[in-house]
């Protein structure tokens, strides 16, 4: 009896390639992985060096496990011509080929993409670098803080006390999320013209893309937004602001019904709707400081839970600001299950759900360092030798 279509995973059949370490490649072909594809992970003979970003999940690196989960992991060292001929071999079989590493590694080891493509006219291929192929920093090395600063993100973030690094390695996400869009774009591509392409992504390039909004505000306004915390640059109200205990409420008012619902349900203020100074958005954000402060000494005679009951009558947006002890408490939390090396581990779902639940067939285990070593060379030790 066949088996029903729906029954098997997305990408199931798909065999993907990785030469990778770090972030955004990992979270790339970790997408892959969890829709059903064969993700084969070439580490290093000491192993990815993100396995040792840190100690903290019952001995294993937090980023390694959440990106790293449903892979095999084989041990190449690719400065070997046994180990080259090996990986030549996977990639002859894969219909994805992606890496990350150092700029002009993967072509000085013999696998530059124009050539794999030429012998493989399906296969598609996946750089992912610092700073592209052009222009005067292709060869420069970068990691995610170093691009926050470099693409300007680092000059919007923060506050007049001085800048701050955005707290997760946004740079890294941004690009491994661009390139997992572009992947899933060449497969279907694919599917109508039997042809594979190469996708080249920057960590530069993607955040550049993301940065677009405050570019567009200093390329056409000669503006750039402020540093402002937890403010909006360009909308008030919108900030956090804390309760008579220090507990922070962050809102945000979007257009002039909510203003003047703020003022009258939650401020119990229905004047300063008609204050000259908060007329508009544009004027609020020019008179921004007087207006946080009458907020603030409203908000500081109220407990928190207080706060919230009069937002939520009032059809307010607002957020607690939550901290690590929150989150991990927080009541719309979804999780699942992986197993890890060192026994299993809950943790986030990831954000989508199909149907009403999440993509199946959900997190495979997270390698240990070349698990899967043996059988990847027994199953690609012989063959043509066709690379």
């Amino acid at each position: 009896m066949t088996e029903p279509a729906a029954a098997r995973p997305d990408l199931d059949g798909l065999v993907v390639v990785s030469v990778e370490q770090a972030v955004a490649a990992p979270l790339l072909s970790s997408r892959l992985a969890e829709a059903g594809a064969r993700v084969i992970k070439v580490e290093r003979p000491e192993g990815d060096f993100a396995r040792g970003y840190d100690r903290l999940v019952h001995g294993e690196s937090a980023y390694f496990v959440w990106l790293n989960r449903g892979k095999e992991s084989v041990c190449l060292d690719l400065r070997q011509p046994e180990s080259r001929a090996v990986l030549g071999r996977m990639i002859a079989a894969a219909d994805v080929f992606i890496q990350n590493l150092a700029p002009g590694a993967i072509e000085r080891l013999g696998f530059a993409p124009a050539d794999l493509r030429s012998r493989h006219p399906r296969l598609i291929t996946v750089s992912i670098s610092g700073y592209g192929d052009d222009g005067p920093y292709r060869k420069l090395k970068a990691y995610d803080l170093l691009v926050q600063a470099e693409s300007g993100l680092s000059s919007i973030t923060g506050t007049g006390e001085g800048l701050a690094r955005v707290g997760i390695s946004v740079c890294d996400i941004a690009a491994g999320a661009t390139a997992h869009q572009a992947v899933l774009q060449a497969l279907f591509a694919r599917e109508r013209t039997g042809q594979g392409r190469h996708i080249a992504v920057s960590l530069f390039h993607a955040l550049a893309d993301w940065m677009n909004v405050p570019y567009l505000q200093y390329a056409y306004g000669g503006q750039s937004p402020a540093l402002c915390g937890l403010s909006h640059p360009t909308i008030a109200p919108y900030g956090a602001f804390p309760d008579r205990e220090g507990r922070e409420v962050l809102i945000s008012v979007q257009n002039e019904r909510e203003w003047r619902q703020l003022c009258a349900e939650v401020l119990g203020r229905p004047e300063l709707a008609k204050d000259q100074r908060f007329a508009d958005n544009s004027a609020r954000v020019a008179h921004r400081a007087a207006l946080d402060a009458i907020i603030a000494a409203i908000f500081g005679e109220l407990e928190r839970d207080a706060i919230i009951a009069r937002l939520e009558a009032a059809r307010i947006a607002y957020g607690r600001v939550s901290s690590m002890a929150d989150l991990a408490a927080h009541p719309q939390n979804r999780f699942v299950e992986v197993e890890t090396p060192t026994g299993p581990v809950r943790m986030l779902a990831p954000g989508a759900l199909v149907d009403g639940c999440p993509p199946a067939p959900g997190p495979g285990p997270v390698p240990a360092l070349g698990a899967h070593t043996g059988a990847i060379l027994a199953e690609f030790d012989a063959g043509d030798g066709n690379e």
